[in-house]
Order: structure tokens, then C-alpha cells, then sequence
């Protein structure tokens, strides 16, 4: 067991684990849809409510400028989570989606013309994919795709030959969230910025499973979502390198986002404002603040032990039984597992599985190129994080053995 990492002590600072459902303790294994909020969280989103509710930005009295103070703060706990260099590198969004589409919008408007080219992967969400494909028919550019093996692994050995002088930007997922696949984007990174070709990165599914640092990384935009790494729905982070941001167009108008506004011209305020039209979600913006301060007391470096022990265990556990096959096996991956079971239909084991109150994902997991290239409709999924434990795996195993034994 990891030293100074107290499982039990984790566990009860999420309240919704402490639940039975159908009289069966709860074993939520939904972490890649959406993660659950430690108390502290939670708390925090309650005080905001109840104590400091007040638009950010706009007013010079008390409870203004109390909530400005605390929501410029989230910014610098973003900051100093990601690594980046400065906050004004640092912008608030809806979650990941909103954040792709802002620079999928905003970059497209001033680099992509028709005949560029966009780069993907196979991979990818489809917040990484339909903006993108609306960019290039917007702008009559064409979208290019990475291919992954049967592994679920990109194809880096065709990674050259799909950059070329009419490539645009690279947008490409960190980890992927139906196949569990970490990808080797240094290597991306490095390559396509050789050929002076920015990269986005998707990091909705690699954020919560350990530290991240953008400037070691050498992306130009990395994006995640707060619902994702234990913070509340409807917000998420848009980093951009500053110089990079600079030169963007604003994604939507309003206020906030301006300087100056006559009915002839209006001037566009400075970094990270310009993108923040209207008003922001600043209860989300501290509530994933929360929810970061809350990991670092745990340390991304335990958190990171723990996960790959936990992975590593259920890896070998799913294997073992007779008829389940696992769809990506990639050497590097977070805690996230697809799988079928031989002639079982995926919702119905997952109905039998949550009648024995395991919480599992079915269907394409917005991922439907995905399940393309294996010839499937959907997998089940299930998707781990620091605070599941191996005894819930055994649970988990144990239900998989009795549903095949029910149904096949």
C-alpha cells in the first residue's frame, strides 16, 4: 500500500460513496463520465451560495469584490496546476467541449483557409472531432486522421506523412477515454512543432489521474472539464500559450470581453478576459479550485502510485474471465476499461450489474470511430480512480462471473 495514502480516509470525504442502491453498497465505476465531489467541494459551492453570491468583474462593493477575489484565485490555482506560465494563460470555459470549440472557432477564423488541413486522431471524442469537422466546412479545409492499431495505439510510424505544409493545428486526446490509451504526445508535439504546427491537446481524461505540466509538455492549448477531475459541472479550463492567445480573434462577444463599445467599433479586453464573455461561471471556477487543492493535499504522486497499482490489478482480474474481451491494450494507459462479453448483449449486463449496485458505462462513450474500427456497436466500461478500491474490483468480477452465468 502507498505510504501516507489512506484509502478509507478518502473514501469518506465523498459523501455519495457512503450510499446503498438496491440495498447494495454503491461501487461507482463511472469515473470517465463523470467523477464524484469531495465534501469540501460540495461545501464550498454551499458557502459561495449562501455567503458571497455576487457577479465577478462588475461591482466595487463588498460581496463583489470578495467573489472577484476568490474567482481570480481559482485562476492562479489553475495556474499553478497546469504549470503554465502566467494566468492570463489561463481561461474559464463551459468544460472541455466549450473549450475546444472556442479554439477550433477562434483559430480557424484567423489561420484556416480553404484547402488547409486539420489533424486528429482516430480516437478522439467527439468534442474532438465535430468542431473541427464544422471548422473545415466552414472554411473548406479537410480533416485528417491518425489511425490507432488493433492494440490501441496510435500509428506514429504514419504521423509524418500526414503532416504536411497545408497542416493547420493537431488536436489530439492525452488519454483516451474508451480505450484507456495514454498517448505519446511529446512525440507529437515535438514532431509537428518542427514543421512550426501548433497542438491541442484534450485532456478531459488525464487530468484526474495525475499532474500535468504544460510547459514541459510544450503544447499550445490544453483543455479539460471540472465535472471531470472532482469539481462541479458546467466548467472547465482553456490554457493557451499567451502569445498564441494574443493573436486569436475572440470566440463570442458580450460583456466583460470588451473595452471600449460604440455602434462603429468595439475594442476587446486583455488576456484571459477577451475570451470570457459574459458571465462566467465563477461558483464552477471555485468549486474546481477546491476540488484541485483537495488533490494536492492527497499529492498527484500518490494519487499516480495508487492508480497504477488499482489499474494494474483490475487489468489482471478482467482477464482471467472466460469470454470477456478487452478492447485496448496499450503498455501506457490510465484506469479505464472497455470490454464485452462473448453473445451478452452490453445493456443488459449492465442492468444485472447495477442491480447489484456496480455503477459501469455502456454504449460508444461518444466515441463511435472508435467502436468503427473494431467492427462493434458499444463496449461496457469501466473507468477507475483513486478513490475505488481492489475490493470493489473483486465486486465487479464477481458480478461479471455471475452475469455470464445468467445469461449465456
Amino acid at each position: 500500500m502507498i505510504m501516507g495514502f489512506n484509502i478509507n480516509q478518502i473514501r469518506s470525504d465523498f459523501p455519495i460513496l457512503q450510499q446503498q442502491v438496491y440495498n447494495k453498497p454503491l461501487i461507482y465505476l463511472d469515473n470517465g463520465a463523470t467523477t464524484q465531489k469531495p465534501r469540501v467541494v460540495i461545501d464550498t459551492i454551499r458557502e459561495l451560495q449562501e455567503v458571497h453570491n455576487s457577479s465577478i468583474h462588475r461591482g466595487i462593493h463588498y460581496l463583489s469584490e470578495q467573489m472577484t477575489g476568490r474567482y481570480e484565485a481559482a485562476r492562479e490555482t489553475v495556474r499553478a496546476f497546469l504549470n503554465a506560465a502566467s494566468t492570463q494563460e489561463i481561461i474559464f470555459t463551459s468544460g472541455a467541449t466549450g473549450s475546444i470549440n472556442t479554439v477550433a472557432f477562434s483559430f480557424g477564423e484567423k489561420y484556416v483557409n480553404s484547402g488547409d488541413e486539420i489533424l486528429i486522431s482516430e480516437m478522439e471524442h467527439h468534442s474532438n472531432i465535430v468542431p473541427w469537422q464544422m471548422l473545415c466546412r466552414r472554411k473548406g479545409a479537410q480533416l485528417k486522421v491518425i489511425p490507432f492499431n488493433d492494440k490501441g495505439e496510435l500509428e506514429l510510424e504514419k504521423l509524418d506523412e500526414l503532416l504536411s505544409e497545408r497542416t493547420r493545428i493537431v488536436a489530439l486526446t492525452h488519454a483516451s477515454n474508451s480505450l484507456g490509451t495514454i498517448n505519446p504526445v511529446k512525440e507529437v508535439i515535438k514532431r509537428a512543432h518542427a514543421r512550426d504546427i501548433p497542438v491541442l491537446l484534450d485532456g478531459a481524461q488525464m487530468v484526474q489521474h495525475g499532474e500535468v505540466d504544460v510547459r514541459e509538455l510544450d503544447c499550445d492549448f490544453y483543455v479539460f472539464s471540472s465535472h471531470k477531475i472532482f469539481g462541479p459541472t458546467g466548467s472547465g479550463v482553456l490554457y493557451g500559450k499567451e502569445a498564441m492567445l494574443e493573436e486569436l480573434p475572440p470566440y463570442q462577444g458580450g460583456g466583460d470581453m470588451v473595452d471600449q463599445v460604440t455602434f462603429d467599433e468595439t475594442s476587446y479586453n486583455t488576456l484571459p478576459f477577451k475570451f470570457e464573455a459574459g458571465t462566467s461561471n465563477y461558483t464552477g471556477a471555485i468549486g474546481l479550485a477546491a476540488a484541485l487543492e483537495y488533490l494536492q493535499s492527497i499529492g498527484f504522486e500518490a494519487i499516480g502510485r495508487y492508480e497504477r497499482e488499482l489499474s494494474d490489478y483490475t487489468l489482471e482480474k478482467l482477464e482471467r474471465i472466460g469470454g470477456l474481451k478487452i478492447y485496448g491494450n496499450a503498455a501506457e494507459r490510465i484506469s479505464v476499461f472497455s470490454f464485452l462479453l462473448d453473445n451478452i448483449h452490453t445493456y443488459d449486463a449492465a442492468m444485472i450489474l447495477d442491480k447489484m449496485g456496480i455503477a459501469v458505462r455502456t454504449g460508444t462513450h461518444c466515441t463511435q470511430p472508435v467502436m468503427d474500427h473494431f467492427g462493434i456497436d458499444g463496449t461496457i466500461r469501466a473507468s477507475l480512480v483513486f478513490y475505488n478500491t481492489m475490493e470493489e474490483v473483486d465486486a465487479l468480477v464477481q458480478g461479471i462471473q455471475k452475469t455470464i452465468e445468467m445469461l449465456s
